[in-house]
């Protein structure tokens, strides 16, 4: 099955021309003629790029979503592509309700009108992984049933190994390609996936995030009903609420416009800083608004995380950034490691002055972030920064609020949006508070510890003393054979003297 794929994605890369972009590289140029003449027949009227979305539009969902995730990969797309595969759209036919009914029967063991009171058998929404239905549980509570595509982890594997050999193909062909980590990339998307097709994982983050968030008067999760989820299966709540791109209908219900923009961006750097925890597609399809304007998140099969120490140089580099502390930003970059240490740090500090400072003082609506980051990127490549492959989903979540903010609130000054934000929460780390925050946290494994500190010291006490002994006896034994040494020597010595006088 996998040749046969093979087939096809050579034959789709054909027809839109794809060769251009192997056959281009002079390793392998002088294949483009002989190929060019022997498909005289193709007519290649449309730009590159439109070309690539056409071809990954037709090879199918997973391209599709590769290709969304690669949009945000500025460092390694030229621009027209990156802007182009950003209009990729993941809306894919549903299957049949014949095979709904036969997945939900075998998950619950019984017909689907003994599990759910009503159920409906038209789709709500259908995308490249699953499909979402409405239903009611026996006691009368509405929810969303999310069913996995039959089949679809064994062509994700198909074409994952697909990716990866092309990601092999960048890293031979492109002298920048070994830096830039394409196979780390589709390792990267490969891990979301994975998640994605387990529906107790997605439905666990959906829990996650609820935690995060209760009483929360800026986001709203569903809540999850384990007892009928399974890995093929997940039902929630039904969410009532105006997709966030309909900023019309949010105006006529009173929405407060402006508010809920600036409400955005606190929910993500919320998520991002203080949890470590996000949602990493938030684009238009899987974010409504609810009559009171708050924020309703939908579809958690891709979730980004980061530890600590990235949080904190994230953190770091933004505060910098906003106080326009462009030394600090080259420093917090070499202190992670992202940017090797013989990084001369006032070529640096002015490069990235250079990228970052036309943006001050502009509201939302004259910045474009996918420009930003990607004289950024070029900066990274003239100074050898490693490309995080951790920091791929948070690029594109950036960029998805970019998107949000723009339609909801073009004036939107983001920096004094986000700065007061960043300011309390590094305060909250590092100052007196982060102090008691940690101290708080370590209270568990202390308790238990003190306890056993008297047995412990007593314990080093006494291997101390038992090796000290030790090394004292070995020591008065080489004096000793040393001695011993000397006294011989002597002792043939006087014999020798003695023998000669007595000659």
């Amino acid at each position: 099955m996998r040749l046969f794929r093979l087939l096809k994605i050579i034959h789709v890369s054909l027809r839109f021309g794809l060769d251009e972009f192997f056959l281009g590289h002079e390793r392998v140029r002088g294949l483009r003629a002989a190929l060019n003449a022997a498909l005289f027949w193709r007519r290649l009227e449309r730009p590159r790029a439109e070309r690539l979305r056409l071809a990954l539009e037709t090879l199918g969902p997973i391209f599709v979503k590769f290709g969304q995730v690669l949009s945000t990969r500025r460092d390694l797309l030229p621009a027209d592509i990156a802007d182009e595969l950003a209009k990729l759209q993941d809306q894919v036919p549903p299957f049949p309700a014949g095979q709904v009914v036969a997945i939900l029967t075998r998950v619950y063991g019984q017909p689907v009108e003994q599990v759910f009171d009503e159920f409906g058998r038209e789709p709500v929404a259908s995308a490249s992984v699953a499909q979402v239905h409405l239903a009611k549980l026996p006691d009368g509570t509405e929810v969303a049933v999310k069913i996995l595509r039959p089949g679809i982890a064994r062509v994700i594997a198909h074409d994952l190994a697909l990716l990866d050999a092309g990601a092999g193909l960048v890293e031979l062909l492109w002298a920048d390609g070994k830096r830039l980590k394409p196979h780390e990339v589709v390792a990267e998307f490969a891990k979301h996936l994975e998640v994605e097709l387990d529906l107790m994982r997605e439905a666990a983050n959906a829990s996650q995030l609820k935690r995060n968030f209760e009483n929360s008067p800026l986001l709203l999760v569903p809540e999850v009903y384990w007892n009928y989820c399974s890995t093929e299966v997940m039902v929630m709540q039904r969410m009532r609420g105006t997709p966030v791109s309909r900023v019309d209908a949010l105006r006529a219900q009173g929405v407060d416009i402006p508010r809920l923009a600036r409400a955005g961006v606190e929910i993500f750097f919320t998520q991002v800083f203080r949890d470590g925890f996000f949602h990493a597609d938030m684009h238009p399809g899987n974010i409504f608004v609810s009559s009171e304007g708050q924020y309703i998140a939908l579809d958690f099969g891709i979730m980004g995380t980061l530890t600590e120490t990235d949080q904190n140089y994230l953190a770091q580099n933004f505060i910098a950034f906003f106080r326009r502390d462009y030394r600090r930003v080259a420093e917090a970059h070499i202190e992670s490691g992202w940017a090797p240490q013989d990084t001369p740090i006032d070529e640096f500090e002015a490069a990235i002055r250079t990228v970052c400072e036309p943006v001050f003082n502009k509201p939302l609506k004259e910045i474009s972030f996918g420009k930003v980051l990607l004289r950024l990127f070029q900066t990274s490549r003239r100074f050898n920064i490693e490309v995080q492959p951790q920091l791929v989903m948070l690029q594109k979540t950036l960029l998805n609020i970019e998107g949000l903010g723009r339609d909801l609130d073009p004036d939107l000054d983001l920096w004094d949006t986000a700065k007061p934000y960043l300011e309390r929460w590094m305060s909250e780390r590092v100052g007196w508070r982060g102090l008691i925050r940690h101290l708080r946290k370590e209270a568990p494994c202390w308790t238990t510890m003190l306890p056993q500190i008297p047995r412990l010291v007593h314990r080093s006490l006494s291997d101390d003393r038992g090796r000290r002994l030790q090394e004292q006896v070995e020591v008065m034994l080489r004096e000793q054979r040393r001695q011993t040494r000397w006294l011989g020597a002597i002792a043939a010595l006087l014999s020798a003297i003695l023998v000669l006088l007595l000659a």
